[in-house]
């Protein structure tokens, strides 16, 4: 019966919202909204207030709530009537009380007839924005009414759908919309002051006019800056803050954006200190790219002689020392460590500190009992490999990117497990080194965030190194039976045991945000378990930063790099101009052969998206110096905008793929498109010629037929014999008339 009753109340509501908005529309009522019409009546408005203030003001105010409650045109009209008849003071009062009425009486409405059919359907995102709203509903709230990014009349039907309280909502609006109101109500003042055309040059009429056209504007700024203002008192009220500072900057993490940083800060001249607990260079240097590199650029060579008879030489052979690779990847490390050592950046001025590190408050960090004091903190702490809790993995002493450096002897059987680019790369490479190789992917495909064609490509080159590629094959468990290892897969139905020597875990990495301090300070955390930031890479505790690894999105040494910069100008001068990190063109590589190198959109990315595109190929096979190289396999894949040449996304599966995408990030970076990447000179023979046949494809694809046959016929009639036109015909000399 309740609800019944209910569902009449509603329909009721309903029918006199509807009659309401008829009788508006089909009566004309918008006209008595107009800046003419109120114009006009000013004066008997003005007079019949000076007669009976009591009723105007009654009338005004119940004409204001109607027109707020029903989101009608003509609010900030209304608002500078009133400031034109009641004046600054009582107008302001009139309209503050007014607007706030109508605004909450347009929120009930919301509530009342939108509210329990939305959480129903909606149940779960709902729950989230109530708890939200629970938290920080109040603070939202006038941020939106301070800062009017949105129109009002939506963020009064928004509210109305979470669970803010009606009074809170009602004191909050007041509150934040006073602001806009006093500069309306100004205007509205200025503006009945005239008494003639003259009127409009008056400096206080210029002034409320320019108060009016630059307040979203200056709500936007300094709302925004008061908003921050207020973020940071809560997130900081708990701390004391030290009356003096030892540094400008920490940065807590050697790695690429922590070396970055840190480079960045000292030169500007900012006192920084870098504190590492490890090797400093970070994964990059010791255990990721450029090890991974190495024994890469190793498996190559070998692979070269492998095939000598393609390139006319006989009898070629070698013998894998595997020991002796170990040992040039190594070499290589410690050739490349002094670009990232202390004794480099403390020649900058940076202050390296070894230890551990605890952020013990928002400015101060403790490493092995010393406190240091800066005015921002910089976590730059990377992530680590990501081991899946497989039954009976700690039975055996299996690998990671971190420790396979450390093997001395090459496995005969070797498992690998994970088919991304860090298990596509050491699968590739153990495979050409002479290793038996199964990688075990547990997703369709390997390299899932390519193109279907592109790991297709990748996985029959693995087939053709002798890699055994096993997809859709989850690993169940590891047995060890008379010191013999096995990992159990499972293939759809079929459950199997492959036998190895050694195991590689590569299926991910994980964010280091564990054991220093960053719970205890409330930095928070997403739930890919990176660092909470903002597009300014703040957390947050305002004075913490996060880049590279450990904040994401990306896990690459050139997107640490390039936050890096980011963080460091902000946390150093964000006071004054703070600068949104922009990841609109970020290029990736995998170092398989060939090569995969990737930048903006693919296919599939723009599929899932809906985005609109058309593609463009060159098969790298019929380029001259792929051939000459025998190199000759892969393709160029470049996506543009229907109709344009404005790229949005290019793969490029072959060989030095990295180093030729190059051309396409700058092209893309600056708003280069195809046109001009063809009328560019490249180098003959070279692989970048391949970027200019690309763009040539794309022309020829829309070659313009019709002109082209009208072209046709010029040229046709240029080569007619033109003697029969009355044109003089050139004649040997001796039948000359000379």
């Amino acid at each position: 019966m309740n609800k019944n009753k209910i569902n009449r109340n509603k329909i009721g509501l309903c029918l006199a919202l509807a009659s309401g908005a008829l009788m508006f529309y089909l009566f004309d009522l918008g006209q008595y909204l107009d800046l003419g019409y109120l114009q006009s009546k000013q004066q008997l408005f003005a007079d019949y207030y000076r007669s009976s203030p009591a009723q105007t003001i009654a009338a005004f105010m119940l004409i204001y709530v109607v027109a707020t409650t029903f989101s009608f045109p003509g609010a900030a009209l209304l608002t500078l009537l009133a400031g034109a008849i009641f004046g600054l003071l009582a107008g302001t009062v009139i309209v503050s009380f007014a607007s706030t009425v109508g605004a909450t009486l347009a929120f009930l409405l919301s509530r009342t007839l939108l509210r329990d059919s939305i959480e129903r359907r909606f149940a779960q995102q709902i729950k989230a924005i109530d708890e939200g709203v629970e938290k920080d509903g109040a603070f939202y709230l006038f941020t939106l009414r301070l800062v009017p990014l949105f129109p009002f009349f939506v963020v009064n039907s928004l509210m109305g759908l979470t669970s803010i309280r009606t009074l809170t909502y009602f004191w909050v609006s007041q509150l934040g919309m006073l602001a806009g109101t006093i500069v309306y109500v100004n205007a509205g003042t200025e503006m009945a002051k005239l008494d003639s055309l003259s009127g409009i040059l008056s400096a206080p009429l210029l002034m409320s006019f320019a108060l009016l056209g630059l307040f979203p504007l200056l709500s936007k700024f300094l709302g925004t800056k008061f908003v921050n203002a207020v973020r940071a008192n809560r997130a900081l009220k708990r701390f004391r803050k030290p009356k003096q500072f030892d540094a400008n900057m920490i940065v807590i993490g050697a790695g690429a954006a922590g070396l970055v940083s840190s480079y960045i800060g000292s030169v500007t001249k900012a006192k920084v200190v870098l504190i590492e607990k490890d090797k400093m260079g970070g994964d990059c240097l010791n255990t990721g790219c450029v090890p991974s590199k190495a024994i890469l650029r190793t498996a190559k060579i070998k692979s070269y002689i492998d095939r000598a008879d393609a390139f006319g030489l006989s009898n070629a052979s070698v013998e894998v020392e595997f020991k002796k690779v170990m040992q040039r990847v190594r070499r290589v490390v410690e050739k490349i460590a002094p670009h990232d050592s202390i004794a480099r950046y403390s020649e900058l001025g940076v202050e390296c500190v070894v230890g551990e590190a605890r952020l013990t408050s928002p400015w101060t960090v403790e490493v092995d009992g010393r406190q240091i004091s800066a005015r921002n903190i910089v976590v730059a702490t990377g992530a680590r490999p990501f081991v899946p809790p497989i039954p009976g993995l700690e039975l055996v002493d299996y690998l990671t990117s971190d420790n396979v450096w450390k093997l001395e002897q090459l496995p005969a059987r070797m498992i690998v497990l994970g088919g991304g680019p860090i298990g596509c790369e050491l699968s590739q490479a153990f495979a050409r080194l002479g290793a038996k190789v199964t990688q075990v992917e547990q997703m369709p495909r390997l390299m899932m965030r390519e193109d279907d064609e592109v790991s297709d490509y990748i996985k029959h080159k693995f087939t053709a190194d002798g890699i055994d590629v096993r997809l859709l094959c989850r690993a169940e468990a590891i047995h060890v039976r008379d010191g013999e290892k096995f990992l159990v897969c499972k293939t759809g139905a079929v459950i199997e045991e492959i036998p190895f020597d050694e195991i590689l875990i590569s299926v991910g990495r994980a964010a280091n945000t564990q054991g220093f301090g960053l719970r205890d300070l409330g930095v928070k955390t997403t739930e890919r378990g990176t660092i909470e930031v903002d597009e300014y890479l703040q957390t947050n505790i305002p004075t913490v930063y996060a880049c590279g690894d450990v904040a994401g999105p990306y896990q690459f040494t050139h997107t640490a790099a390039h936050q890096a910069w980011y963080v460091a100008v902000n946390s150093l001068f964000g006071r004054f101009k703070k600068f949104k990190v922009d990841y609109s063109v970020i290029p990736w590589a995998t170092f398989t052969d060939p090569e995969v190198a990737r930048v903006g959109l693919n296919e599939a990315d723009a599929k899932q998206r809906d985005i609109a595109y058309e593609v463009t190929r060159f098969e790298i096979d019929d380029l001259d110096r792929a051939i000459a190289d025998e190199e000759d396999h892969g393709f160029i894949k470049v996506l543009t905008v229907p109709g344009k040449d404005r790229i949005l996304g290019v793969t490029i599966v072959g060989h030095h793929a990295g180093d030729n995408i190059a051309e396409y990030v700058q092209a893309m970076k600056q708003g280069i498109g195809l046109n001009k990447i063809l009328s560019t000179i490249h180098i003959y023979p070279t692989l970048t010629e391949a970027n200019k046949y690309v763009a040539g494809e794309w022309k020829r694809a829309r070659t313009p037929e019709r002109l082209l046959a009208w072209v046709e016929k010029y040229h046709a009639w240029m080569r007619r014999d033109k003697s029969t036109s009355g044109e003089v015909i050139a004649q040997p000399l001796e039948q000359s008339n000379v």
